[in-house]
């Protein structure tokens, strides 16, 4: 919409973060990211290790947990994985908000949840945050992208490259747009 002008000034300069709660000091936040970038998110790193280093850092784990290398996780003491679930590698949890992934659930490569947003209307576009939740025995498959405030239930799939941004019912499928087949193309 073009042109089109809402009256609504935004001067991002008087953004206060009103409401979000980061969870642990400043401190707490800086030994996570200096162990994240160094040690967790690492090739080298045994997936047994992130595990343990979730755990340390206040993340409710499961038993047989895999996490795979180059998974970025914003603040571990917001995330509830339950027993058997699997992330893959490059996968990355922005969880401003609680995350909670059920059992037997797969996060494959690249997937992206994302509990943060802004408020549009806001003249200082304030934090607009909401929780995820994902299912037991549920595949989000990869470059998969959940949106904040989004439930995803059981059984369920989100298919690769999928935009979930409302919830999806126990059972139900969400797949992305496919495109046209590289034969229709004329020589």
């Amino acid at each position: 919409m073009e042109g089109v002008h809402t009256g609504l000034v935004r001067t991002l300069s008087g953004f206060t973060g009103t409401g979000y709660d980061k969870g642990r000091s400043v401190l707490w936040q800086a030994a996570w990211m200096l162990t994240s970038g160094a040690v967790f998110q690492r090739w080298w790193c045994p997936a047994s290790l992130r595990v343990t280093l979730l755990r340390a850092f206040g993340a409710q784990v499961g038993t047989g947990v895999l996490v795979r290398h180059r998974v970025r996780i914003h603040w571990p003491w917001k995330l509830h994985l339950d027993d058997n679930v699997w992330i893959g590698e490059g996968a990355w949890i922005l969880n401003l908000e609680p995350v909670t992934i059920g059992h037997d659930t797969c996060l494959s490569q690249e997937v992206f949840l994302c509990t943060g947003s802004h408020r549009f209307d806001s003249p200082t576009f304030e934090f607009d945050n909401a929780a995820i939740t994902i299912g037991a025995r549920t595949w989000v498959a990869a470059r998969a992208t959940i949106l904040r405030g989004v439930a995803v239930g059981d059984d369920a799939l989100v298919g690769a490259c999928a935009l979930v941004i409302g919830d999806v019912p126990d059972g139900g499928r969400v797949l992305a747009p496919v495109a046209s087949s590289i034969s229709n193309f004329p020589n």
